[in-house]
């Protein structure tokens, strides 16, 4: 969790006045002439609550990767002032677009800093962003008059306590693709963001043709001490599912429980799918570390993945729920080929 910093009083009234008229400028801006913009207002309803945008927005604030990369594939730097909560470099396809994007922060903005861009409206992928302890509670942003959105992967949770929450149900694409169409709908690009969906649908389901029956994968995201490896029914739950593989701890309804190294060696998985992180926030983060460590551990080492060294590297924002999902299912099928594993 990250720590709050907590807005006093005197900034909370010297940001809002700035804030409201920026708010109020968009909306006449996207209504030039009186007219109102079509479709708008607009609503999406996650998480119990609603999000509702009276006109485009024009002054979009991300708080996370996977929904900075989301807006930019919906065509939409040029209406965002500010993105942050990085854990990775931003998609080879999306270098240019970003660099119309100020980064407000490498992991989290304060509430004074987000506040400090006017935004009219503000995504995230994380509940842990968007709560108490995080940068601000929605209705923290609601009281100075900005709708926030929190995507639906996340609302789709039955837990968020411990960490990164847990799921009953397991993650689809379906929630991912959804989360696409909600930001589109807010911001008036539901045509963009069909071709993205759609574009995304078709990748999956060529990537999907490869399976690889029988194949066990432990997926480690962060820390070395207490790794963060995948449970069941997150964004590597779609990976194993749509590959056939098995994931040793696929009895884990945590997106990201903490497990110990000696049940990971008595699993014994035939394949390690390491997260490649570039932050600094955890212990472990770069794929060289992990790798470095687990050849070193007197526990690891013996592994057979790790003696055999058949390691994914995948970057850590395609462990996230994002669009990035597809782009790890690709990875993941295209890594084990070149392990030597033969689609079944």
């Amino acid at each position: 969790m990250r720590p709050r910093r907590p807005l006093s009083l005197l900034a909370s009234a010297a940001l809002a006045a700035p804030l409201l008229a920026g708010c109020g400028s968009s909306t006449s801006a996207s209504s030039a002439g009186g007219a109102e913009a079509a479709g708008f207002p607009a609503s999406v309803e996650r998480c119990d609550r609603r999000t509702t945008v009276d006109a485009p927005p024009q002054r979009i604030a991300s708080l996370n990767q996977g929904s900075t990369e989301i807006l930019l594939s919906l065509g939409l730097a040029d209406r965002m002032v500010g993105a942050a909560g990085w854990t990775d470099p931003i998609l080879p396809s999306l270098a240019d677009e970003n660099e119309k994007v100020d980064r407000l922060a490498d992991q989290a903005p304060s509430f004074e800093e987000l506040l400090a861009t006017e935004p009219d409206l503000v995504t995230a992928s994380f509940a842990n962003t968007l709560s108490e302890g995080g940068v601000a509670t929605p209705q923290q942003l609601a009281d100075v008059g900005v709708p926030a959105y929190l995507s639906a992967a996340e609302c789709e949770k039955s837990d968020f306590g411990g960490g990164d929450g847990a799921r009953d149900r397991p993650l689809e694409m379906s929630t991912i693709y959804a989360e696409v169409r909600d930001l589109a709908a807010l911001t008036g690009t539901e045509e963009r963001g069909e071709e993205v969906v759609s574009s995304l649908q078709e990748r999956l389901e060529a990537a999907s043709r490869t399976q690889f029956d029988g194949v066990s994968v432990f997926y480690w995201f962060a820390n070395a001490e207490a790794p963060y490896g995948a449970g069941c029914c997150g964004g590597p739950g779609i990976v194993t599912r749509a590959l056939g593989l098995t994931n040793v701890f696929e009895d884990q309804r945590a997106e990201w429980p903490q497990v110990g190294w000696e049940s990971i060696a008595a699993a014994d998985p035939d394949v390690l799918v390491v997260g490649d992180l570039t932050r600094k926030s955890q212990t472990a983060e770069s794929a060289r570390a992990k790798i470095a460590f687990l050849e070193s551990n007197p526990v690891t080492r013996r592994m057979t993945a790790v003696q055999e060294k058949r390691y994914v590297l995948l970057p850590g924002a395609a462990l996230n729920p994002s669009i990035r999902t597809v782009d790890a299912v690709e990875a993941v099928a295209e890594g084990l080929r070149g392990l030597g594993y033969e689609p079944s």
